[in-house]
């Protein structure tokens, strides 16, 4: 088929839209560690990004969306991106759907780094990274878009609730169980070093984030449009929210504003195609209620995942792929939820949530485990106290 130039363009400029995300997420974590560990977490991030870049053109594309195999993984027809040329897939060529999947899976990677902030090997995370991408976001990615199990099932996750947002921060979350806590939690201050990096991160990833859902429609049309107006919508109502709900516990903090807005983004994430702008208002605001909750019950119980990818990506996850089953609207995109009736899709989409969340918590104990006993996960209690971009890296972030 031959592409559309239109079409193939925004998916282009979408591409790298969603690549500006990654080293969002490095500033947004970034300025958020001790300033010791500044470059070590914004590095990772980055690393990330190289590790799947070339795991993806190797492997990870055809398993993702190579020929079913069991409704579980794909097949090998596009290994080393095998023929795959410059024609069309649909109205878009073939690559530029590799490309702009690609990125999606960098930045679940980049996201994870949450759970191993301060106090992991650079080596180990490369193994580690390099196995989770092939046995965790593959197969999910699989499941859901590749016509895996799930999509035979009728689970929709338009953009990457599902395979994207609960596998991350349910990863982050077993891994922080592994890892432990960093030294001193509790006991000394951790407070962010750089605000201001963390609120400048939070403004690249809502940026990026027009071309992490208006372009999973793959077309330069109306659902595109919806998408864009829906994602605006919903991290504003939850930047609204979360803000309210510190400022009644206290001071209206400007990290949790900018939490909540993530949080709203993360929610309507799923539900990008299939909901009009009035159900994004309460999906971001609900969002940046229960997200703001879920962190202030892993402060209760003492988990140190301090850069709240489990509370803000895992339960925001979880959150937008129910609320897609509620509040998908036939008049959008085709499928309609609880709220219209159809009581088997919101089956569908808790089933979806369900599994990711079991799944990728389960294997990456597991494969974290098995990284640990070979290489060792944690850095030294000296390493860890110098800090990482010493340690790690040889390097200062501010001299």
């Amino acid at each position: 088929m031959v592409a559309d130039s239109g079409d193939t363009a925004w998916i282009l400029a979408a591409t790298a839209l969603v690549l500006l995300m990654t080293p969002g997420v490095g500033l947004f974590y970034g300025g958020m560690v001790r300033r010791k560990n500044a470059i070590s977490t914004i590095s990772l991030t980055f690393l990330a990004l190289a590790i799947v870049s070339v795991q993806w053109v190797l492997l990870g594309y055809s398993l993702s969306f190579g020929s079913d195999i069991a409704g579980v993984i794909g097949g090998p027809d596009y290994l080393g991106l095998s023929g795959i040329g410059l024609e069309g897939l649909d109205a878009i060529p073939h690559l530029a759907f590799v490309a702009f999947q690609l990125t999606f899976a960098a930045i679940t990677l980049a996201i994870l780094v949450s759970g191993v902030a301060e106090r992991i090997k650079l080596s180990s995370f490369i193994v580690f990274g390099l196995l989770w991408t092939t046995l965790v976001y593959d197969p999910l990615a699989h499941w859901v878009w590749g016509g895996g199990w799930l999509a035979e099932l009728g689970a929709l996750d338009f953009a990457g609730g599902t395979v994207v947002h609960i596998s991350s921060g349910f990863s982050a979350l077993a891994l922080t169980f592994l890892l432990g806590r960093r030294a001193g939690y509790g006991e000394h201050s951790m407070e962010p070093h750089n605000i201001p990096m963390t609120l400048l991160g939070a403004g690249l990833l809502w940026f990026g984030w027009f071309g992490f859902n208006a372009g999973s429609a793959l077309s330069a049309n109306g659902l595109a449009a919806n998408a864009l107006i829906v994602t605006n919508t919903a991290a504003a109502s939850g930047a609204l929210a979360w803000l309210f709900a510190s400022w009644f516990h206290g001071k209206p903090s400007s990290l949790g504003m900018v939490s909540g807005a993530v949080a709203g983004l993360v929610a309507i994430t799923p539900a990008a195609g299939f909901v009009d702008p009035l159900a994004s208002i309460a999906i971001g605001a609900i969002a940046g209620v229960v997200c703001y909750s879920a962190m202030l019950f892993r402060i209760r119980r003492g988990w140190d995942e301090s850069l709240d990818a489990w509370a803000v990506h895992g339960i925001g996850g979880m959150w937008g792929a129910i609320a897609t089953g509620i509040f998908a609207n036939e008049a959008v995109g085709g499928y309609s939820g609880l709220l219209y009736g159809n009581v088997q899709q919101f089956i569908a989409q808790i089933v979806a949530a369900g599994s990711a969340l079991i799944y990728a918590f389960a294997v990456t104990l597991v494969l974290a485990k098995a990284v640990d006993m070979v290489l060792g996960l944690r850095v030294s209690e000296e390493e860890e106290y110098v800090g990482l971009d010493i340690s790690q890296h040889g390097e200062k972030a501010y001299a």
